[in-house]
């Protein structure tokens, strides 16, 4: 039985990659500078500390004009531009249909965090949040969602730990969750379910749930 679920933020929950790319190639370009966008949405699905210290390298740039220039023009993309996954919503309220709790463990700051949330009026779905801003050691190292587990009263045996990257699962795996890759592509990353949709998540818990 699964009753809940601690979810990783960006590229799971929310569709945020293609707004960071966005993103990064306009601070690029004012730095007279460009690359594709393909690419950089490639590097920021590894983590935005990566795709700075890539495009720093490759374009011998200044991390602090590059990080100021990035900061000015993702401060002006829209939540519209950020929307859940499809079928994320639905999970959400399934859980909690079930008595059950939604927590996020993400490397992304508080603020960011809870103004996509309301923006998107899912607030009300969510028992808590440990962020960036919580200091925890960042994921694969599994103390945030130790921390998770005690903090929300949540039952190791009955939670699944939904994320889009190797250390999204590395985490779980460490804190004896049963994981879930969001995204398709396991690259031996040995998730105990693989899914491509949330739909498909959707349908393991009723399954599971039975």
């Amino acid at each position: 039985m699964i009753r809940n679920i601690i979810w990783d933020f960006d590229g799971t929950l929310f569709d945020t990659y293609p707004a960071f790319a966005k993103a990064f190639k306009a601070a690029l370009n004012d730095l007279g500078q460009d690359a594709p966008l393909d690419w950089i949405e490639s590097l920021t699905k590894k983590s935005l500390d990566h795709c700075v210290t890539t495009l720093i390298e490759k374009y011998q740039l200044s991390d602090e004009y590059l990080e100021q220039a990035f900061d000015k023009h993702y401060s002006s993309t829209t939540p519209a531009d950020q929307p859940p996954f499809p079928g994320v919503v639905e999970v959400c309220q399934f859980i909690c249909s079930l008595g059950g709790k939604n927590v996020i463990v993400t490397h992304r700051r508080r603020k960011g965090t809870l103004e996509l949330l309301a923006a998107h009026q899912m607030t009300d779905y969510f028992a808590g949040h440990l962020t960036g801003d919580d200091g925890y050691p960042r994921k694969p190292d599994p103390a945030a969602f130790e921390a998770a587990l005690q903090i929300y009263g949540l039952k190791r045996e009955e939670t699944m730990a939904v994320g889009d990257r190797d250390i999204d699962i590395q985490a779980g795996r460490a804190a004896g969750m049963f994981t879930c890759l969001f995204g398709g592509q396991d690259d031996g990353i040995a998730a105990d379910l693989l899914v491509r949709s949330f739909g498909e998540v959707q349908r393991y818990l009723k399954s599971a749930n039975e």
